[in-house]
């Protein structure tokens, strides 16, 4: 398993569907986010500030996606402290965090960061504008995929299905070409394409991806490796409707 794979079901999804070991595995690495984001302010917090690039540190060693699960999670679970800001709180309240108890007992609450709300609100605000740094394409930038027929698209990959060295606007662009997935009322997920950049070929499922990248936002770049792979895209059409050239 991917170090950085943040596993997002529960114990009893996990239980029942023979995934306890990959469960186990992210759970164990959720606590040990949490521990290095607590030893990092308790490191790097003079008192007064919080030194700069702290969560940085952080990330390298267990990746955006995880810092950001375990940040969100430990939002969730204080949401009642008015320490934290309203953008955070909203910040964190976008992520799905499914409910994890055992006997009674909230597993979630095991990677939920204790430091104090007023520092981590700070060391939250690092995570964010490193994540935002990265530039990415998002939901704003799309086209709702709901409804839509997927074949001969650029559609734009979620970042969490990137390992963070690829979490990059160009290698979450990918030109979708086949797949019951790419149908929006088939009852197979899976869709095939190529990645816009370099051509090589991958699978996604239809959940995977955002939307479709707007017409405004395509890049020159992308616009001349669409040609180069033979499809020539008329708005509107689906794959069913285009010329090939």
């Amino acid at each position: 398993m991917d170090k950085n794979y943040v596993y997002p079901y529960s114990f009893q999804f996990a239980k029942g569907n023979k995934e306890l070991s990959l469960y186990k595995e992210s759970h164990k690495a959720n606590v040990d986010c949490k521990n290095a984001i607590e030893k990092a302010i308790s490191q790097h917090f003079d008192g007064l500030r919080l030194e700069k690039n702290t969560a940085e540190q952080v990330i390298s060693q267990f990746g955006y996606d995880r810092v950001n699960f375990v940040l969100a999670n430990s939002v969730q679970q204080k949401s009642y402290d008015g320490r934290f800001s309203r953008d955070n709180k909203e910040w964190a309240n976008s992520f799905f965090i499914l409910p994890d108890k055992i006997q009674g007992f909230d597993k979630r609450l095991e990677y939920a960061v204790d430091s104090h709300p007023a520092v981590l609100e700070g060391f939250i605000n690092q995570a964010r504008r490193a994540y935002q740094a990265l530039n990415l394409w998002e939901a704003k930038h799309c086209n709702d995929a709901t409804g839509l027929n997927f074949e001969g698209k650029v559609m734009v990959l979620r970042a969490t299905n990137l390992k963070d060295e690829y979490k990059n606007p160009r290698d979450q662009l990918v030109l979708c070409e086949s797949g019951f997935g790419c149908s929006p009322t088939a009852s197979g997920r899976k869709v095939f394409g190529r990645f816009l950049a370099d051509g090589e070929r991958c699978q996604y499922e239809r959940s995977d991806f955002i939307g479709e990248l707007k017409a405004e936002h395509l890049p020159d770049w992308a616009v001349e490796k669409r040609k180069e792979m033979g499809v020539s895209m008329v708005e509107g059409q689906s794959m069913g409707g285009m010329e090939m050239q």
